[in-house]
């Protein structure tokens, strides 16, 4: 299968990489110079294509050219936090890059589509609203947020206008290997790789840790793509989680003890957010129903692998 992917170089989309190349399928992935900093592996099934999702015309003449089966929508800005110093292009690309990908694939033979949003479309919600599922009334909190309820509209409309099947996921907190910092996992854990490398003070300068959030490894979420791609109901959106909350503290306290590193954790009032919701958490029983996806690969075994991605990048430099 010809499968076209945006945000092949990010965090989630390079899982989803090798998930498409075990599997023997063709993969060409939109390479835009100015954004795309990381690399693609060297593959014969991976041919990297040029283009900007901020251009209808060229995106229209990339898709025609690639001829996908399938499309896998995964760029975009990601920080939710980064969208407040520039929400109007937060917007442009979060939203407006998605109607231009949503439009090139109506012109060039409508293929399935897999359209990544977030579950930070959803605002604060009390306990007992709690689990998060498809049919909470959105409420975003930043620009992040909104352009990617936008985005999930925008597929659903493209169903209902034009037949294109195309599938929203919307997934939570997702952790593992290759996370860039400016994550509550990565930051830790290359401050513990690197007390442990003895390459800085063992001290630990962190944000609030009482907050209660649902963690997913990558490598889940990326089957998740996957298993929507081939099996989620067109036109629908589906929750990806572990479907439980799991405390920053927590994480911390997990890191520190499979880093085997005694370190002084300090309170840095400038991370500190005070508006931070206590406890957010989501139900995958839809994306279970319809596809048969559940999360399998534990919490540890995702902080592990995390805690040895971040020591190998620091010793590799």
């Amino acid at each position: 299968m010809r499968v076209f992917i945006t945000g092949a170089t990010g965090f989630a989309g390079s899982h989803l990489v090798d998930q498409l190349l075990a599997a023997g399928h063709q993969i060409l992935a939109l390479f835009h110079a100015a954004t795309s900093h990381q690399g693609l592996p060297e593959h014969p099934h991976i041919q990297p294509v040029g283009g900007d999702l901020l251009d209808l015309p060229a995106m229209t003449a990339v898709m025609r050219e690639a001829r996908p089966d399938l499309v896998f929508h995964l760029a975009g800005q990601a920080y939710p936090a980064r969208s407040w110093d520039d929400p109007a292009l937060t917007m442009a690309v979060n939203t407006g890059g998605t109607a231009n990908l949503l439009r090139a694939a109506v012109d060039c033979g409508r293929p399935r589509v897999v359209v990544v949003t977030s579950a930070e479309i959803y605002g604060p919600l009390a306990a007992e609203d709690l689990p998060l599922t498809e049919q909470t009334p959105p409420r975003p909190r930043h620009p992040y947020g909104i352009s990617k309820l936008a985005a999930g509209e925008l597929a659903r409309v493209y169903w209902e206008r034009y037949g294109l099947p195309v599938v929203e996921a919307r997934p939570f907190n997702h952790i593992g290997p290759r996370q860039a910092l400016g994550f509550v996992v990565p930051d830790f854990a290359s401050q513990l790789a690197a007390i442990r490398l003895g390459r800085r003070e063992p001290v630990m300068r962190v944000g609030n840790l009482e907050p209660e959030r649902d963690f997913t490894d990558v490598r889940d979420v990326a089957a998740a793509y996957v298993r929507l791609a081939e099996a989620g109901q067109s036109g629908q959106a589906y929750l990806i989680c572990s479907g439980h909350a799991v405390s920053v503290r927590h994480m911390l306290d997990t890191l520190i003890e499979l880093s085997s590193v005694t370190v002084d954790v300090q309170v840095d009032q400038s991370r500190v957010n005070p508006s931070d919701t206590p406890c957010l958490y989501g139900s995958h029983a839809k994306i279970t129903a319809d596809t048969g996806w559940r999360p399998e690969i534990p919490l540890r075994q995702s902080l592990a692998d995390a805690l040895a991605d971040w020591e190998g990048r620091l010793v590799a430099d």
